[in-house]
């Protein structure tokens, strides 16, 4: 594959790296590093137990494998990785950031830096992400859902971005503390240094999530839960999005009412049946939330069948969520820092 960025043609031509990061993507780190079209390439890997770093050599791509302790996590790859490649090529004009899960579409580099290169006020700009297996699960089909941003200005990103270099050193690179959510809290930062970010009407990348268990669901929404909570604590301020109300609205929906729930059910079976009534009132707006989830998800264009289950999903997680939020606050109380959420692990080639 003809790549473009290794050396500058004129002076209209910018000069482009990519920084991929991955841990056990096995197949899909296959796919990912065959899309790349851009050189450099710096391919950082997290402890990796299958074969990604031979994967990466044989692909041509600079290695950098992360040593523990600290904890692995995305944003001290994506970091790492971003310290290597610049050290090597410090005129780098952007960076395209990859996950290992990832596979570049066709035309995304080229509709991308036009975007850059057209207003100097954006730090990034990403385009469509999609699903690669859609069909294989209720659970891939809403995060192919979850993935379809508006188009135009936009508060945050997530793990695949054209980046430019002069935003992402404005602001010391990513938050390595943090083991989710980096994407969004990076992206608050750069927005309060001035900075704009953008979804474009391009396509992007092709992911596999490869959730098929209900427990790989659970595990990702509780991890962003955690997420939520870390941006919250960080950004007291933040309005858009408004971390601090999304929080509130787990603690309720996803503790208080559970636990209230509970509370009158056991009274009701102990003490009186009166109790049922308030068990009842507790537990009506469930149903009236998930309803209107549910048409929400219709007007979206899903099916009526994931748009059902997606809904039904969306408030059990809440759960899931306040077990993430109550982990990092807990966490925080005792000065430790909470180790990566994993939903899948390796697949073999």
């Amino acid at each position: 594959m003809e790549r473009v960025g290794t050396e500058r043609g004129s002076d209209t031509t910018p000069r482009i790296g990519s920084v991929i990061i991955g841990r056990n993507e096995g197949e899909r780190l296959v796919s990912c590093l065959r899309s790349q079209s851009v050189s450099p390439v710096v391919y950082v890997d997290s402890g990796s137990s299958d074969e990604s770093v031979a994967n990466a050599r044989n692909a041509g791509a600079t290695i950098v494998q992360l040593s523990t302790p600290p904890n692995f996590s995305a944003a001290r790859a994506r970091n790492a990785g971003m310290r290597v490649i610049l050290e090597a090529h410090p005129d780098l004009e952007f960076l395209q950031m990859t996950d290992g899960d990832c596979e570049l579409r066709k035309g995304w580099i080229e509709s991308a830096v036009a975007a850059l290169q057209a207003n100097p006020n954006l730090a990034l700009v990403f385009g469509r992400r999609r699903e690669r297996h859609p069909d294989r699960s209720v659970y891939n089909a809403l995060c192919d859902d979850e993935w379809d941003l508006p188009i135009g200005e936009a508060a945050g990103c997530g793990g695949d971005a054209l980046f430019r270099v002069a935003a992402l050193k404005s602001v010391d690179g990513y938050n390595e503390t943090m083991i989710a959510g980096e994407d969004s809290e990076l992206s608050m930062r750069l927005r309060k240094k001035g900075w704009h970010l953008e979804r474009i009407d391009a396509e992007m990348t092709l992911h596999d999530v490869d959730i098929i268990h209900f427990s790989q669901f659970w595990t990702r929404i509780r991890r962003s839960g955690h997420a939520y909570a870390e941006m919250a604590h960080l950004h007291p301020d933040a309005r858009w999005p408004d971390w601090p109300r999304a929080c509130r609205s787990i603690i309720v929906w996803g503790a208080i009412m559970p636990l209230a729930l509970a509370v009158f059910v056991v009274l009701a079976i102990l003490h009186h049946p009166l109790w049922w009534v308030a068990a009842a009132i507790v537990l009506l707006p469930w149903p009236v939330k998930i309803g209107q989830l549910f048409f929400r998800q219709l007007k979206r264009g899903l099916s009526p069948k994931v748009a059902a289950a997606g809904a039904v999903l969306l408030m059990l997680g809440k759960i899931a969520q306040f077990h993430g939020l109550a982990t990092f606050h807990y966490g925080r109380w005792r000065n430790r820092a909470s180790p990566i959420i994993e939903y899948k692990g390796p697949r073999p080639a």
